[in-house]
């Protein structure tokens, strides 16, 4: 009978070892284990000697450790046969995947020339050509596979569908290389999908052929990696030209789309001229703290503020008029409403009075909110982005400063300095959100005190103390419109420049507007963006925007 030698402190189980009185095993199970395995479970069991410290010598095995020694033995056979098979297993999956690959890299895509030629169409217009055979293009948005079977759903910016691919097509080597946000090229056949199943449009394209345009990194430099969820918001916006591409950002920008449309519409339908003023100006608007200045040809110019006055320039000769364009605000602000760079909708009206005025205000913004949600393609995004939004309804509450200042302090609400409010007195953002969101519905707030105003606004008759000026607030983001009916007096538009500190002399062609056929006229400006966050249910402004421009951002 052999002999193995176990000792706890000086032994080591290792499969290559000896068990030898020189070179003993660790624990006595391992020992049996490694006699079973080199001489098969039917030989003879071995002596097993243990080296005991106190007596410093081998004896022979307790009859208790043995017992204990066999099943730890058992435990660890069965664990090794395990190992085995799953290595096994391993390695067969590894000659498959090897023969799976090397038949992938024999198989051709090709197009089958005897099938219907495939019209060419843009994914929205695929919806309604079932059993018809299109080519689509556009980036694979999102891609999995079920057994034999690869789903991709192609996204066009028109709208996005389901592609399955099979057979040949779905183990082809080119195929298993796509990765998310490749650009590719589907032919294919329009097919309702089966019932109780759901995809974008109810269809789906049964993929018959496909080109690959251009093909995504993956690994390291996968999409995902790029935008992963979560993220720091300014590594985002370093990404911003990839986080468009998501759900989200893109279905605001389609609803951003739509809501200029609409504001358009409106104006058109009031029988308003759109015009295009500069945004290179030498004079401020809304006060010199703001202004961008730059270098012009060795002059001092500026980026525009607004384009109010070149608007109501225009009044004499086009009538009614507006502008969609871009006004630059040097306002070294962090709050979830500013950027330096928005999209401002400006219209002058003239030949009315300060209740016309709120009520052209309120009715574009009404009517405006409507077409956006009629509209096929903006309507249900915006249903999704912001399920509970409810479309303003007119009459908007009207409410003067004066009453303002009064609801704040019943409501003890203090100014930015934890001072109760008082007359004369600008209200923050902060008091101003409260005091909309605890009202809970759109308000005209009217006739702002003269010294927190520009010069260019209008003096009530009935009280020279205040102007006829208005702020539309809305529900959970404040401020996103502002007006007033403008100086149609040529004195009284000079003691505004003078109370302001602002040299006349570059605004001749202003005053000229005063000068020659003065008329009543008043106007607005819409913050695009605010408008968005207010529809969309955005936390910021910064998402309602392409790529936006704010205090230490002004890239990509």
């Amino acid at each position: 009978m052999s002999c193995l030698y176990i000792n706890e402190s000086a032994g080591a189980d290792e499969i290559s070892g000896k068990g030898t009185e020189e070179s003993p095993y660790k624990t006595a199970a391992f020992a049996l284990f490694c006699h079973r395995e080199a001489n098969g479970s039917d030989s003879a069991e071995p002596k097993l000697l243990v080296f005991k410290t106190e007596d410093k010598e081998y004896q022979e095995i307790s009859a208790s450790a043995l017992k204990k020694a066999r099943k730890g033995c058992d435990g660890l056979l069965k664990k090794a046969l395990k190992q085995k098979e799953q290595e096994s297993k391993k390695q067969q999956q590894e000659a498959d995947n090897a023969a799976k690959e090397l038949a992938s890299l024999k198989i051709k895509i090709e197009e089958n020339k005897s099938l219907p030629k495939a019209e060419k169409s843009k994914i929205c217009k695929a919806y309604e050509k079932v059993g018809q055979r299109v080519k689509v293009s556009g980036w694979i948005h999102r891609l999995r596979s079920n057994k034999k079977v690869i789903f991709i759903v192609l996204r066009d910016g028109t709208g996005f569908i389901q592609c399955v691919l099979s057979g040949d097509l779905a183990i082809a080597k080119q195929t298993l290389d796509l990765s998310l946000e490749s650009s590719v090229i589907l032919y294919g056949t329009v097919t309702k999908v089966p019932e109780g199943k759901n995809a974008p449009g109810g269809v789906e394209l049964a993929v018959d052929y496909y080109e690959v345009v251009g093909l995504a990194p993956s690994g390291e430099d996968a999409f995902t990696n790029k935008i992963a969820e979560g993220a720091d918001p300014s590594l985002l916006l370093d990404q911003r030209h990839l986080v468009l591409r998501g759900e989200t950002i893109s279905a605001v920008m389609k609803v951003r789309a739509a809501l200029l449309r609409a504001v358009r519409r409106v104006f058109e339908e009031e029988h308003m001229t759109e015009v295009n003023p500069p945004c290179m100006v030498q004079t401020q608007v809304e006060g010199g703290s703001t202004l961008f200045g730059f270098d012009y040809y060795g002059e001092e110019a500026y980026l525009t503020q607004s384009s109010q006055l070149y608007l109501e320039t225009c009044l004499a000769a086009l009538g009614d008029v507006y502008c969609v364009q871009e006004s630059f605000r040097a306002e070294k602000s962090h709050t979830r409403r500013h950027l330096s760079e928005y999209t401002h909708i400006e219209a002058e009206l003239c030949f009315l009075d300060f209740n016309d005025l709120l009520n052209v205000i309120e009715n574009l913004l009404v009517k405006s909110v409507k077409y956006v949600m009629e509209d096929p393609v903006a309507g249900p995004l915006l249903k999704q982005l912001n399920p509970n939004f409810k479309p303003p309804q007119s009459p908007f509450m009207r409410l003067e400063y004066k009453d303002a200042i009064e609801w704040l302090k019943e409501h003890d609400i203090r100014n930015e300095n934890g001072e109760i409010f008082k007359f004369g007195d600008d209200i923050a953002e902060a008091a101003e959100r409260k005091m909309t969101d605890t009202i809970g519905v759109p308000i005209l707030l009217t006739r702002f005190p003269v010294e927190i105003k520009s010069f260019y606004m209008k003096r009530c008759a009935d009280d020279p103390r205040v102007t006829e000026s208005v702020d539309v607030l809305m529900p959970t983001v404040g401020e996103i419109t502002g007006g007033s009916m403008r100086i149609d007096s040529t004195e009284e538009l000079m003691e505004g420049f003078k109370r302001e500190g602002i040299d006349p002399k570059a605004y001749y062609w202003f005053i000229d507007q005063r000068k020659y056929g003065t008329c009543p006229h008043g106007g607005f400006g819409l913050g695009t963006e605010r408008i968005l966050a207010w529809l969309c249910d955005r936390f910021t402004v910064r998402d309602c925007t392409l790529y936006p421009r704010f205090t230490g951002r002004c890239k990509p």
